[in-house]
């Protein structure tokens, strides 16, 4: 089974495509450690069943899920709840 981790954080480039826009994702693990990834390594923990993900956001629990634009580059979203823009772009930038 997954180990499964809430986003706190996101790190962003200035880019306006969905696979280039998040490069890094954060938390904090159960002892108070931070943790961050590249959105590549998230992604490929995701897909190996290695992590799962999610956001809470105004009592709402959303999956962090991979999607796939419409040239075929993978990137991370939330699943759709309604809310715009997406939890996952709404969060703060990841400490350095």
């Amino acid at each position: 089974m997954a180990d499964r981790h809430q986003v706190l954080c996101v790190n962003k480039s200035d880019r306006y495509n969905p696979h280039e826009r998040i490069t890094h994702i954060g938390g904090k693990n159960t002892n108070g450690s931070r943790w961050k990834l590249t959105q590549q390594e998230a992604i490929a923990g995701l897909e190996g069943g290695k992590w799962s993900f999610y956001v809470s956001r105004n009592g709402h629990t959303v999956n962090v899920i991979v999607a796939v634009s419409r040239y075929g580059n993978k990137y991370l979203k939330t699943e759709a709840d309604g809310d715009q823009p997406d939890n996952l772009l709404s969060l703060s930038e990841c400490p350095l």
